[in-house]
């Protein structure tokens, strides 16, 4: 059909001829041709058709819009068929048509798109959704309605909410199809989600193709559906379903906004078509709730009433966006109009050479003004019965939003909404508030999922295919107490084997399953080898010993660690005490020992600072009192100190370095008493940075990631490392060591080397363990299984059955303890340097305190001696030095007695005044006499 419909479009588009003419229009005419093509008889073009009549007739009787003019729309159906379609749309190019609503399928809009670029006729379509009908492409073309971009990241965001990564594409097999899943395959991979299967259908499938191929879907693992297929047969999908068991428990599907299309336009469906969808997730366009909508809502019955179809007919997103598209041209050619576009149509230069035939397309010729009405159309910004219309810049409507609807019962519920501004929500969008996108914050409201089940789907069930899983287990040689392989009967044993069936045990479903040996039984297989069979497809799986590292992530999916493990180094010790007569120092390492030492130096001044003007302890010749500084240091060692102290400040610093001293006196003789007693090692080799400083053999367990790890990560010489298999070989290489042709030291999995010490006391693990790693279970990239199983180890460890099968297995003997004891390190500064800290503090704090006391006392008592000292610093210096060196007491009664003294001085002066004061007035009086004698006289 498409091969036909090409043929045909070349026909038209390599024979259009002209003959030079042109046709002129005024600049505003009586009257303005636009086409419409879609069919009228579809669910979607039934609607249409009602909601583009009123719109015109609305447009034609509000003189504002057009200033006059007249909008003439000519519909043509198109009966479904594409290649009508074509025709239909080359007929209007005969006709001055400036503009075409439609068409309504995607495929016939891919074919006309070429037409309106040649012919310069914008294509306005309300129904058209197949995001690759792009601005670039097809720059004439443009979408009044919802992009499929946007409805497909609505489903992602749902599939990612619901916490699923796997879904199955069923799609009609056309352009709308095939375009609206890949833009839901581009959206789950931002999501880390992907489309699992894809099941294409015919474009008008009967119930055998769809049997055909839900039989198909219905072996796979993934149960999340998703459904992007046309109105008319798509529930005719849900039928079958449903008697294929496929609309139970357990199955979750969600379809595109054809089915809401589908309810709107024909609501109330049949019972019995509501019986087979119940539980479906759709979405449906949103639309905001506006007085516009209202009554254009209210009047649709009103439109409809005149129909003869015997069902009632619905109004449907597609009708609003059919109404608000006639309103959208009809302001553009306004526009166009006002910024003196006339309309006038010129024939293609290119084309006249080409015409052949009798087609008489003659009349066919370009719109000279179709680039200006296409700038217009794309800068429309009004109010419809959609919302705000308005393009963005990639030509999409601004604000898409859907809603999301459960079928259930009769009817539908909606539980949410979705917008590219604030993603899922149980309220509908609202643009004025910054959107908050954080996962915890988006949120829908509980749905009934098919099978009338509120708890939500797990997504996915082992594949009913009769396939048994494929699993790898390692043929090990060595500790066979994780996994063991009997040749005679084709069975596995040991702890690993073990932890797997309990898992197992603990899924919801059945895993069929057959372990396949891994191996030639001679030497241990590395576990490299053994995961690159999952990635290649060999193996689905692989159980074992088998060490989460990088390397082996990058080919499969791990479950979470069931036992934890780690390399360590192992090296021979002897029972023999530590008799060294030294050993008392060993507690402590140099740095340790010398910081103590200088925090009794420390603490011991600050003590004698704080209390030597108080306290007569403190106070006598120099070299009394140095005696006493140290003697008091030191002894608060043994809480033997004498002296007693009387100021605050010494009282707190005094306490605070007993607390020190009581914890490093603790400290030291419990590390004192394991270093007595505790096993020494016979070799230099005290941990990995000793012995990797060696040029000494190291022994590895043949088939372990250490190799790797040791040469690639720790740069080790590979002819230093030494491949060993069965424990003995552990223990005769550490017996023999270097010098006899054995090693220094072991590096391998703690796991295996707790084991080999359980029952070897002359060996021990030396230094820390420098990998942390884990043990567990590999799948195929991205299997269900392995987040399953991860819970299923997490459950049983918390119930205890992972220990018991570890002490099944693994129960570590009386010398387990005593082989795999680690060496006693030496107490550090770091250990304690919280405490040195603290004291150090106290100290500082209460010198600043004291000299700041001392500051204010000398000010106090002694500024006159400053003054009559004159400037002089090095007089004030040594002024200040006596003061600090008096006993506070002595300071204090001389400043009494100063004080009294001037007291004395100041009533002399006073009482001298007053005598001075009383003679000057006697004279005065008498002068005064005197005088008024003489008058008198």
């Amino acid at each position: 059909m498409n091969i036909v419909w090409l043929l045909v479009l070349m026909v038209f588009y390599n024979g259009v001829a002209s003959n030079g003419s042109s046709t002129n229009v005024s600049t505003r005419p009586e009257f303005v041709n636009v086409g419409a093509v879609f069919s009228f008889n579809s669910i979607v073009g039934k609607v249409a058709k009602v909601a583009i009549e009123a719109a015109i007739e609305d447009v034609n009787s509000d003189p504002a819009v057009l200033g006059g003019t007249k909008m003439i729309v000519q519909m043509q159906d198109s009966n479904y068929s594409g290649f009508l379609g074509i025709v239909e749309a080359l007929l209007f190019m005969e006709k001055d048509t400036v503009a075409i609503i439609g068409p309504e399928n995607a495929v016939t809009a891919h074919t006309i798109s070429h037409i309106a670029n040649e012919l310069q006729v914008p294509l306005l379509s309300f129904s058209v959704t197949d995001p690759t009908l792009s601005s670039l492409q097809f720059p004439f073309f443009v979408r009044t309605t919802e992009n499929d971009l946007h409805q497909m990241a609505a489903v992602a965001a749902m599939i990612d909410h619901y916490g699923w990564k796997e879904v199955i594409a069923l799609y009609v097999d056309d352009d709308y199809g095939r375009n609206g899943i890949a833009a839901l395959g581009d959206m789950l991979a931002e999501r880390r989600c992907k489309i699992s299967y894809k099941a294409p259908l015919v474009l008008d499938p009967n119930q055998s193709n769809i049997t055909d191929l839900l039989v198909k879907v219905a072996l796979t693992e993934s149960r999340i559906i998703v459904l992007h297929a046309y109105a008319g047969w798509g529930p005719q999908v849900f039928t079958v379903a449903k008697y294929l068991g496929m609309m139970g428990t357990g199955y979750v599907w969600i379809a595109t906004h054809w089915l809401t299309t589908q309810i709107d336009t024909n609501s109330p469906l049949p019972s019995s078509m509501m019986d087979d969808m119940q539980g479906v997730l759709t979405l449906r366009m949103y639309t905001p709730e506006t007085e516009l909508k209202r009554k254009f809502v209210s009047r649709w019955s009103n439109l409809t009433s005149g129909q003869t179809s015997k069902s009632k007919l619905g109004l449907n997103a597609y009708g609003l966006y059919a109404y608000d598209t006639v309103w959208l041209l009809a302001h553009a050619i306004n526009a166009f109009f006002d910024q003196g576009g006339n309309i006038s149509f010129s024939n293609d230069s290119r084309l006249t050479q080409l015409r052949r035939g009798d087609l008489n397309l003659d009349a066919m010729s370009i719109f000279n003004g179709g680039n200006l009405l296409l700038r217009n159309i794309l800068q429309v910004n009004m109010t419809g019965v959609t919302g705000p219309v308005k393009f963005t810049p990639d030509r999409n409507l601004i604000h898409p939003a859907f809603e999301i609807i459960n079928v259930i019962g009769t009817g539908i519920r909606k539980i949410g909404y979705w917008s590219n501004y604030s993603g899922l929500s149980v309220v509908p969008p609202e643009y004025t508030k910054p959107p908050n996108r954080s996962s915890s914050n988006e949120s829908l409201y509980g749905v009934i999922w098919p099978g009338q089940t509120t708890q939500k789907p797990r997504g996915w069930v082992f594949p009913n295919n009769g396939r048994h899983l494929k699993i790898g287990v390692p043929k090990r040689v060595s500790f066979r107490e994780f996994v063991s392989y009997a040749e005679g009967n084709d069975m596995f044993t040991g702890y690993c084997i073990d932890v797997f069936t309990a898992a197992l045990n603990m899924l919801p479903y059945a895993v069929p399953y057959k372990l396949i040996p891994f191996g030639d039984g001679v030497k241990n297989p590395t576990s490299t080898e053994l995961v690159h069979k999952i990635q290649t497809g060999e193996f689905d799986g692989a159980i074992g010993d088998i060490a989460i590292i990088t390397n082996l992530t990058r080919m499969a999916d791990f479950t979470q660690p069931f036992i934890e493990s780690g390399l360590v180094v192992v090296a021979p010790v002897r029972t023999t005490l530590n008799s060294n007569p030294w050993a008392f120092l060993r507690p402590f390492n140099p740095m340790m020992w010398g910081v103590t030492a200088a925090f009794f130096l420390i603490v011991g001044t600050v003590v004698w600072i704080l209390e030597h003007r108080l306290n007569d302890d403190f106070r006598g010749p120099p070299k009394k009192q140095i005696v006493t500084i140290l003697w008091f240091s030191f002894s608060t060692w043994f809480f033997a100190h004498r002296e007693n102290t009387v100021s605050t400040l010494g009282r707190l610093v005094l306490i605070i370095w007993l607390f020190v001293v009581l914890i490093i006196n603790s400290s030291y003789t419990a590390s004192l008493t394991s270093i007595l007693t505790v096993q020494q090692l016979s070799s230099s080799i005290k941990g990995l940075d000793t012995l990797l400083a060696s040029n000494d053999p190291i022994g590895y367990q043949q088939g372990s990631f250490a190799r790797g790890y040791l040469t690639g990560e720790l740069n080790v010489d590979e002819s230093r490392l030494v491949p060993l298999i069965m424990p003995d070989d552990y223990a005769k290489a550490l017996k023999d060591g270097p010098q006899r042709g054995g090693v220094a030291a072991v590096i391998d999995e703690r796991a295996y080397i707790e084991l080999f010490l359980s029952s070897r006391c002359d060996f021990s693990i030396v230094g820390q363990e420098f990998t942390k790693t884990g043990w567990g279970f590999a799948f195929a990239r991205d299997s269900p299984l392995s987040v399953d199983m991860s819970t299923a180890i997490l459950k049983l460890s918390e119930n205890g059955d992972l220990q018991r099968i570890h002490d099944k297995w693994l129960i570590s003997s009386s010398c387990a303890s005593q082989g795999a004891k680690l060496q006693v390190d030496r107490l550090q500064l770091k250990s304690f340097w919280g405490l040195f800290v603290l004291c150090g503090s106290a100290c500082f704090l209460a010198l600043i305190i004291y000299f700041i006391n001392m500051l204010r006392q000398f000010s106090k008592h002694y500024t006159e001696e400053v003054i009559s000292a004159g400037s002089s610093t090095s007089a004030r210096l040594q002024t200040f030095i006596s003061f600090v060196d008096e006993k506070e007491e002595e300071v204090k009664s001389r400043s009494k007695r100063r004080q009294m003294e001037r007291m004395s001085n100041r009533s002399a002066s006073e009482d001298e005044s007053m005598y001075n004061s009383k003679r000057r007035h006697i004279d005065q009086s008498s002068s005064r006499m005197s005088l008024d004698n003489g008058n008198n006289a």
